[in-house]
């Protein structure tokens, strides 16, 4: 039996706990293959290219997760708006962790031939069909028990699993350069970490989800889901009712999330391939070891700014302060070629590490409050019967315009014309997001148990 509160409810602190366990979980597993993709894949599946055309195509396999994202939002947001949050949270966590495992378990290229990136491109595709169902639920899971006034502040802690996740999965991989003297520049296929050492992180996330299955478990549904059943709300095709009367409600929440997206998407994967990579073909050429450090630094500026969002979204409102984040992503978009131009920033073991961890800081800070009130915005924006479905395909949408592309573009934007592009890339991103902002109204006093008027006769038609 689960304790409850005075008032019914499941305690504070374990909804929080539970929201926050299963996104690090699932970032996790997303983050690890984001690595790899840069690091490991191209030796190990793409071996017969050459360098550059190899990172490409180990950068297309990676965004193939973003364009499963938008179906597993509708797969898993039909039966969270139908079944429940609880039991759709639980799938997409299995989901993502059965494919994670199994990608520890793929033979290479030299193995088992072309099967073998066609193995790793499916295996993407589930991470992302899970990723996809996962951060709705999670955020519908906070939302939807929030005290008056403090929604902002609840949601923000699922967002915080994606910090956590990231430290979890590139400390594992730093972790493992150093056990195996692992170095990028010079790196042996002979080698134990490309041999095996690479699939240690892989395999090891079925220890994770497995305390993930075990929370999970112990949660009741949320009152607002209950309540909107209660009354009859219930619809046969959430996805139809959201796209009938709710699409203006998908293409803003689309697009408030692009910026974020693509900054995150910059300044995680592309900037890692950019700062590891050779410097005959462009790249810094600093030591992925090294890099790894610099980016787990920064990352803790994302971790330290979500909570700060959040506070300040319910304070200011959302929009206020989004439209000032994202204000300042476009200024910083335009600054990149003063931090990342080779001959500002200097390669091999003469670069200035000092300033490629400014950079990474700025751009993290920027990323965490952006991404905190992400989880409280996307479902204020629509009804109880279609808020998983309809907040997981605005999330998961936006992330093939703003992340699928990226870091594929932001490659061949560098190499073609100078990491400046890459940066202009950035704030055409953030334009638009600002555009949809100023588009948009204040969420901050949406009530999130009212009845859905507006979907009365979708209810009557489709409900069994």
């Amino acid at each position: 039996m689960n304790k409850l509160g005075d008032d019914g409810a499941l305690p504070r602190g374990r909804i929080i706990f539970a929201s926050m366990v299963g996104t690090t979980i699932e970032f996790y597993d997303f983050y690890i293959y984001a690595t790899a993709a840069v690091s490991v894949f191209p030796l190990l599946f793409f071996p017969k290219s050459d360098a550059g055309a190899a990172l490409l195509a180990s950068m297309a396999t990676f965004g193939v997760a973003f364009v499963a994202r938008p179906v597993g939002s509708i797969l898993f947001g039909h039966f969270g708006d139908r079944v429940g949050r609880k039991a759709t949270l639980v799938g997409s966590l299995l989901t993502m962790g059965i494919a994670t495992f199994l990608i520890g378990l793929l033979p290479t290229l030299l193995q088992v031939g072309l099967l073998a990136p066609v193995l790793l491109t499916i295996l993407r595709f589930c991470q992302g069909l899970g990723l996809g169902g996962e951060w709705s639920g999670a955020a519908l899971l906070a939302t939807e028990t929030a005290g008056d006034g403090k929604r902002a502040w609840a949601a923000m802690w699922p967002q915080l699993g994606a910090p956590f996740g990231f430290i979890l999965a590139n400390g594992f991989f730093l972790l493992l350069t150093i056990l195996f003297h692992y170095n990028s520049a010079e790196a042996q296929l002979r080698g134990d970490f490309l041999a095996w050492g690479w699939r240690i992180p892989f395999l090891a996330s079925v220890l994770m989800v497995a305390v993930g299955l075990y929370v999970r478990f112990q949660l009741e549904e949320t009152s607002v889901f209950a309540r909107a059943m209660a009354r009859g709300e219930k619809l046969k095709t959430p996805l139809a009712e959201v796209f009938r009367h709710h699409l203006k409600a998908l293409v803003l929440g689309t697009f408030i999330m692009l910026a974020t997206y693509g900054l995150f998407y910059l300044m995680t994967t592309w900037v890692l391939s950019y700062a590891i990579g050779r410097t005959e073909l462009g790249f810094l050429g600093i030591g992925y070891r090294n890099f790894l450090v610099l980016q787990l630094l920064s990352v803790l500026f994302f971790a330290g700014m979500v909570p700060v969002s959040g506070w300040l979204a319910d304070r200011h409102g959302r929009r206020s302060v989004l439209l000032v984040v994202t204000g300042a992503i476009i200024l910083f978009g335009l600054s990149f070629s003063r931090f990342l131009d080779p001959a500002v920033m200097g390669t091999g073991e003469s670069a200035n590490t000092g300033l490629m961890l400014l950079f990474l800081c700025i751009g993290m800070a920027l990323m965490g409050l952006s991404f905190g009130p992400m989880s409280a915005v996307l479902p204020e924006l629509f009804p109880t019967n279609v808020r998983y479905t309809g907040s997981g395909i605005s999330y998961n949408v936006s992330s093939i315009l703003g992340a699928a592309l990226t870091p594929f573009a932001a490659v061949w934007l560098a190499r073609n014309h100078g990491v400046g592009s890459v940066g202009l890339y950035l704030a055409v991103l953030a334009a638009l997001t600002f555009i949809a902002l100023l588009i948009s109204k204040e969420t901050r006093h949406t009530r999130l148990d009212a009845p859905d008027a507006i979907a009365t006769v979708g209810i009557e038609a489709t409900s069994p």
